[in-house]
Protein backbone atom coordinates (compact mmCIF):
# COMPACT_ATOMS: atom_id res chain seq x y z
CA UNK A 1 0.00 0.00 0.00
CA UNK A 2 1.48 3.31 -1.14
CA UNK A 3 0.68 6.60 0.55
CA UNK A 4 0.15 8.25 -2.82
CA UNK A 5 -0.22 7.41 -6.50
CA UNK A 6 0.72 10.18 -8.94
CA UNK A 7 -0.50 9.70 -12.50
CA UNK A 8 1.20 11.84 -15.16
CA UNK A 9 4.76 12.81 -16.10
CA UNK A 10 4.50 16.50 -17.05
CA UNK A 11 5.26 19.60 -14.97
CA UNK A 12 2.38 18.93 -12.54
CA UNK A 13 3.22 15.28 -11.98
CA UNK A 14 6.94 15.90 -11.55
CA UNK A 15 6.43 18.84 -9.18
CA UNK A 16 4.16 16.60 -7.10
CA UNK A 17 6.71 13.79 -7.20
CA UNK A 18 9.55 16.00 -5.96
CA UNK A 19 7.43 17.31 -3.11
CA UNK A 20 6.19 13.81 -2.24
CA UNK A 21 9.82 12.70 -1.90
CA UNK A 22 10.70 15.68 0.28
CA UNK A 23 7.70 14.92 2.50
CA UNK A 24 8.66 11.23 2.64
CA UNK A 25 5.34 10.04 1.26
CA UNK A 26 5.76 6.53 -0.13
CA UNK A 27 4.66 7.16 -3.71
CA UNK A 28 4.13 5.26 -6.93
CA UNK A 29 4.71 7.58 -9.90
CA UNK A 30 3.00 6.33 -13.07
CA UNK A 31 3.59 7.83 -16.49
CA UNK A 32 3.50 6.65 -20.08
CA UNK A 33 6.32 9.09 -20.90
CA UNK A 34 7.70 12.48 -19.85
CA UNK A 35 6.34 14.41 -22.80
CA UNK A 36 4.05 17.29 -21.92
CA UNK A 37 2.45 19.60 -24.50
CA UNK A 38 5.55 21.80 -24.38
CA UNK A 39 7.76 19.02 -25.73
CA UNK A 40 6.97 20.22 -29.26
CA UNK A 41 8.22 23.75 -28.56
CA UNK A 42 11.56 24.81 -30.01
CA UNK A 43 12.14 27.17 -27.12
CA UNK A 44 10.26 27.65 -23.85
CA UNK A 45 10.99 31.12 -22.51
CA UNK A 46 8.52 31.41 -19.63
CA UNK A 47 9.53 28.54 -17.33
CA UNK A 48 10.54 30.61 -14.34
CA UNK A 49 14.23 30.38 -13.47
CA UNK A 50 15.23 29.17 -16.94
CA UNK A 51 15.77 31.80 -19.63
CA UNK A 52 15.13 29.45 -22.53
CA UNK A 53 14.94 25.69 -22.96
CA UNK A 54 13.91 23.44 -25.85
CA UNK A 55 10.79 21.35 -25.26
CA UNK A 56 12.62 18.02 -25.41
CA UNK A 57 15.28 19.27 -23.02
CA UNK A 58 12.52 20.50 -20.72
CA UNK A 59 11.06 16.99 -20.55
CA UNK A 60 14.49 15.51 -19.84
CA UNK A 61 15.11 18.08 -17.11
CA UNK A 62 11.83 17.25 -15.41
CA UNK A 63 12.63 13.54 -15.42
CA UNK A 64 16.16 14.15 -14.13
CA UNK A 65 14.88 16.36 -11.30
CA UNK A 66 12.48 13.70 -10.06
CA UNK A 67 14.97 10.86 -10.38
CA UNK A 68 17.54 12.87 -8.43
CA UNK A 69 15.23 12.99 -5.41
CA UNK A 70 13.18 9.81 -5.81
CA UNK A 71 15.56 7.63 -3.75
CA UNK A 72 13.61 4.90 -1.98
CA UNK A 73 10.52 7.10 -1.56
CA UNK A 74 9.14 7.55 -5.08
CA UNK A 75 8.74 4.35 -7.10
CA UNK A 76 8.83 5.45 -10.76
CA UNK A 77 6.87 3.38 -13.27
CA UNK A 78 7.68 4.62 -16.78
CA UNK A 79 5.95 3.31 -19.89
CA UNK A 80 2.70 2.51 -18.12
CA UNK A 81 -0.62 3.98 -19.22
CA UNK A 82 -3.32 4.42 -16.59
CA UNK A 83 -6.47 2.56 -17.61
CA UNK A 84 -8.70 2.88 -14.54
CA UNK A 85 -8.90 4.15 -10.99
CA UNK A 86 -11.33 2.80 -8.41
CA UNK A 87 -12.08 3.32 -4.74
CA UNK A 88 -11.65 0.23 -2.60
CA UNK A 89 -14.24 -0.86 -0.04
CA UNK A 90 -13.61 1.06 3.18
CA UNK A 91 -11.70 -1.02 5.71
CA UNK A 92 -12.30 -1.34 9.42
CA UNK A 93 -10.20 1.78 10.09
CA UNK A 94 -12.53 3.88 7.96
CA UNK A 95 -9.71 5.27 5.80
CA UNK A 96 -10.28 5.29 2.03
CA UNK A 97 -7.87 3.59 -0.35
CA UNK A 98 -7.74 3.23 -4.11
CA UNK A 99 -6.62 0.90 -6.88
CA UNK A 100 -4.83 2.35 -9.90
CA UNK A 101 -4.84 -0.05 -12.85
CA UNK A 102 -2.43 0.41 -15.75
CA UNK A 103 -1.79 -1.57 -18.91
CA UNK A 104 0.95 -3.40 -17.01
CA UNK A 105 -0.36 -3.91 -13.49
CA UNK A 106 -2.21 -2.40 -10.54
CA UNK A 107 -1.22 -0.41 -7.45
CA UNK A 108 -2.85 0.32 -4.10
CA UNK A 109 -2.65 3.82 -2.59
CA UNK A 110 -4.25 5.85 0.16
CA UNK A 111 -4.50 8.91 -2.11
CA UNK A 112 -4.30 9.74 -5.81
CA UNK A 113 -3.11 12.84 -7.64
CA UNK A 114 -4.21 12.98 -11.28
CA UNK A 115 -1.83 15.08 -13.39
CA UNK A 116 -2.37 13.65 -16.87
CA UNK A 117 -2.76 16.97 -18.70
CA UNK A 118 -4.46 17.31 -22.05
CA UNK A 119 -3.68 17.27 -25.75
CA UNK A 120 -4.28 20.12 -28.15
CA UNK A 121 -7.08 19.65 -30.65
CA UNK A 122 -5.24 19.61 -33.99
CA UNK A 123 -6.06 21.59 -37.09
CA UNK A 124 -7.31 18.99 -39.59
CA UNK A 125 -6.86 20.63 -43.00
CA UNK A 126 -4.43 20.03 -45.89
CA UNK A 127 -0.93 21.24 -45.04
CA UNK A 128 -1.49 21.43 -41.29
CA UNK A 129 0.51 18.32 -40.45
CA UNK A 130 3.26 19.10 -42.95
CA UNK A 131 3.88 22.58 -41.52
CA UNK A 132 3.61 21.81 -37.82
CA UNK A 133 6.72 23.29 -36.16
CA UNK A 134 7.37 25.07 -39.49
CA UNK A 135 4.99 27.95 -38.88
CA UNK A 136 2.05 26.15 -37.27
CA UNK A 137 2.17 26.07 -33.49
CA UNK A 138 -0.20 25.32 -30.63
CA UNK A 139 1.41 27.49 -27.95
CA UNK A 140 1.70 31.27 -28.26
CA UNK A 141 3.37 31.68 -24.88
CA UNK A 142 6.02 29.11 -25.87
CA UNK A 143 6.69 30.03 -29.49
CA UNK A 144 5.31 33.54 -29.99
CA UNK A 145 8.60 35.44 -29.71
CA UNK A 146 9.99 33.44 -32.64
CA UNK A 147 7.55 35.33 -34.88
CA UNK A 148 8.54 38.84 -33.78
CA UNK A 149 7.94 41.40 -36.53
CA UNK A 150 5.90 38.98 -38.64
CA UNK A 151 2.28 38.74 -39.81
CA UNK A 152 0.53 35.87 -38.03
CA UNK A 153 -2.92 34.31 -37.70
CA UNK A 154 -4.76 32.89 -34.71
CA UNK A 155 -7.46 30.27 -35.30
CA UNK A 156 -10.22 30.15 -32.71
CA UNK A 157 -12.75 32.37 -30.98
CA UNK A 158 -12.58 31.53 -27.29
CA UNK A 159 -10.66 33.06 -24.42
CA UNK A 160 -7.55 31.03 -25.24
CA UNK A 161 -7.52 32.41 -28.80
CA UNK A 162 -7.88 36.01 -27.67
CA UNK A 163 -5.31 35.57 -24.91
CA UNK A 164 -2.87 34.19 -27.48
CA UNK A 165 -3.62 37.12 -29.78
CA UNK A 166 -2.95 39.55 -26.92
CA UNK A 167 0.44 37.97 -26.30
CA UNK A 168 1.34 38.03 -29.99
CA UNK A 169 0.42 41.70 -30.37
CA UNK A 170 3.36 42.56 -28.12
CA UNK A 171 5.88 41.58 -30.78
CA UNK A 172 4.20 40.62 -34.08
CA UNK A 173 3.69 43.02 -36.97
CA UNK A 174 0.00 42.07 -37.26
CA UNK A 175 -2.39 39.47 -35.87
CA UNK A 176 -5.46 38.21 -37.71
CA UNK A 177 -7.93 36.05 -35.80
CA UNK A 178 -10.15 33.68 -37.77
CA UNK A 179 -13.35 32.42 -36.14
CA UNK A 180 -15.69 29.86 -37.73
CA UNK A 181 -18.87 31.29 -36.24
CA UNK A 182 -20.25 34.81 -36.35
CA UNK A 183 -19.91 35.25 -32.59
CA UNK A 184 -16.91 34.91 -30.29
CA UNK A 185 -16.97 32.59 -27.27
CA UNK A 186 -14.46 34.76 -25.41
CA UNK A 187 -15.48 37.21 -22.72
CA UNK A 188 -16.83 40.44 -24.30
CA UNK A 189 -14.43 42.56 -22.25
CA UNK A 190 -11.46 40.56 -23.53
CA UNK A 191 -12.71 40.72 -27.12
CA UNK A 192 -13.16 44.50 -26.97
CA UNK A 193 -9.74 45.07 -25.44
CA UNK A 194 -7.84 42.88 -27.93
CA UNK A 195 -9.68 44.15 -31.01
CA UNK A 196 -8.95 47.75 -30.01
CA UNK A 197 -5.29 47.24 -30.91
CA UNK A 198 -4.58 48.75 -34.35
CA UNK A 199 -2.42 45.75 -35.27
CA UNK A 200 -5.33 43.37 -34.65
CA UNK A 201 -8.25 42.32 -36.80
CA UNK A 202 -10.79 39.50 -36.65
CA UNK A 203 -12.60 37.69 -39.44
CA UNK A 204 -15.80 35.87 -38.50
CA UNK A 205 -17.44 33.12 -40.50
CA UNK A 206 -13.99 32.06 -41.70
CA UNK A 207 -13.39 28.35 -42.20
CA UNK A 208 -9.69 27.41 -42.66
CA UNK A 209 -9.26 25.04 -45.59
CA UNK A 210 -5.52 24.85 -46.37
CA UNK A 211 -2.04 25.85 -45.23
CA UNK A 212 0.47 26.68 -47.95
CA UNK A 213 4.18 27.39 -48.05
CA UNK A 214 7.58 26.16 -49.18
CA UNK A 215 10.01 25.22 -46.42
CA UNK A 216 7.92 27.30 -43.98
CA UNK A 217 4.34 28.55 -43.83
CA UNK A 218 3.56 31.34 -46.27
CA UNK A 219 -0.23 31.59 -46.22
CA UNK A 220 -3.51 30.33 -44.82
CA UNK A 221 -6.49 29.80 -47.12
CA UNK A 222 -9.97 30.14 -45.65
CA UNK A 223 -13.52 30.05 -46.97
CA UNK A 224 -16.38 32.40 -46.11
CA UNK A 225 -19.03 30.14 -44.60
CA UNK A 226 -21.90 32.15 -46.11
CA UNK A 227 -20.68 33.00 -49.60
CA UNK A 228 -18.30 30.08 -50.09
CA UNK A 229 -15.71 32.50 -51.45
CA UNK A 230 -12.09 31.52 -50.78
CA UNK A 231 -9.42 33.95 -49.56
CA UNK A 232 -5.68 33.55 -49.08
CA UNK A 233 -4.14 35.26 -46.06
CA UNK A 234 -0.37 35.87 -46.28
CA UNK A 235 1.08 34.86 -42.89
CA UNK A 236 4.26 33.17 -41.69
CA UNK A 237 2.85 31.96 -38.38
CA UNK A 238 -0.40 30.20 -37.50
CA UNK A 239 -1.41 29.76 -33.86
CA UNK A 240 -4.13 27.17 -33.35
CA UNK A 241 -6.45 27.59 -30.37
CA UNK A 242 -9.43 25.35 -31.08
CA UNK A 243 -9.58 23.63 -27.73
CA UNK A 244 -7.95 20.71 -26.00
CA UNK A 245 -8.88 17.20 -24.96
CA UNK A 246 -8.13 16.34 -21.31
CA UNK A 247 -6.62 12.92 -20.65
CA UNK A 248 -9.19 11.92 -18.05
CA UNK A 249 -11.02 8.98 -19.60
CA UNK A 250 -9.75 6.58 -16.94
CA UNK A 251 -11.43 8.66 -14.21
CA UNK A 252 -14.88 8.99 -15.79
CA UNK A 253 -17.64 7.94 -13.45
CA UNK A 254 -15.31 8.26 -10.46
CA UNK A 255 -14.82 12.02 -9.99
CA UNK A 256 -16.99 14.93 -11.07
CA UNK A 257 -16.11 16.48 -14.45
CA UNK A 258 -17.32 19.49 -16.38
CA UNK A 259 -18.86 19.49 -19.85
CA UNK A 260 -15.38 19.23 -21.39
CA UNK A 261 -14.34 16.19 -19.28
CA UNK A 262 -12.02 18.26 -17.12
CA UNK A 263 -11.87 17.26 -13.47
CA UNK A 264 -13.69 19.71 -11.22
CA UNK A 265 -11.44 20.75 -8.32
CA UNK A 266 -11.51 23.08 -5.34
CA UNK A 267 -9.05 25.82 -6.41
CA UNK A 268 -7.86 26.23 -2.81
CA UNK A 269 -6.64 22.65 -2.45
CA UNK A 270 -7.00 20.94 -5.88
CA UNK A 271 -9.19 18.30 -4.24
CA UNK A 272 -11.78 16.56 -6.40
CA UNK A 273 -15.34 15.56 -5.57
CA UNK A 274 -14.02 12.31 -4.05
CA UNK A 275 -12.13 12.52 -0.74
CA UNK A 276 -8.66 11.13 -1.33
CA UNK A 277 -8.38 12.15 -4.99
CA UNK A 278 -6.76 15.39 -6.16
CA UNK A 279 -5.97 16.71 -9.63
CA UNK A 280 -3.59 19.35 -10.98
CA UNK A 281 -2.65 20.88 -14.32
CA UNK A 282 -4.42 20.90 -17.65
CA UNK A 283 -6.70 17.96 -16.78
CA UNK A 284 -8.53 20.29 -14.34
CA UNK A 285 -11.23 22.89 -14.82
CA UNK A 286 -8.91 25.77 -13.88
CA UNK A 287 -9.33 29.07 -15.69
CA UNK A 288 -5.71 29.27 -16.89
CA UNK A 289 -3.33 26.55 -18.04
CA UNK A 290 0.44 27.02 -18.17
CA UNK A 291 3.48 24.99 -17.11
CA UNK A 292 4.13 27.19 -14.10
CA UNK A 293 0.49 27.08 -13.05
CA UNK A 294 0.39 23.29 -13.39
CA UNK A 295 3.46 22.91 -11.19
CA UNK A 296 2.09 25.34 -8.63
CA UNK A 297 -1.27 23.57 -8.51
CA UNK A 298 0.51 20.26 -7.94
CA UNK A 299 2.53 21.67 -5.04
CA UNK A 300 -0.69 23.06 -3.56
CA UNK A 301 -2.27 19.62 -3.89
CA UNK A 302 0.71 17.91 -2.22
CA UNK A 303 0.47 20.21 0.76
CA UNK A 304 -3.18 19.26 1.16
CA UNK A 305 -2.50 15.56 0.54
CA UNK A 306 0.13 15.56 3.28
CA UNK A 307 -2.33 17.09 5.75
CA UNK A 308 -4.99 14.58 4.67
CA UNK A 309 -2.73 11.57 5.13
CA UNK A 310 -1.53 12.72 8.55
CA UNK A 311 -4.93 13.79 9.87
CA UNK A 312 -5.60 10.39 11.44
Amino acid sequence: MYDLAIVGGGPAGVAAGVYASRKRLKTVFITKDWNSQSTVSEGIENWIGTVKIAGLDFAKALEAHLRAYAADVVDIKTGELCAKIAQNPTGTNGNPSFTVTTDSGSYQARAILIATGSTRRKLAIPGADAYEHKGITYCASCDGPIFAGQDVAVIGGGNAAFESAAQLLAYCKSVTLLNRSDEFRADPVTVKKVLSNPKMRAITGAIPIAVKGDKLVRSLTYKDKDSGEEHELPVTGIFVEIGSVPATGFAKGVVAMDAFDRIVVDPRTQSSSVPGIWAAGDCCDGLYHQNNIAAGDAVKALEDIYVHLHAK
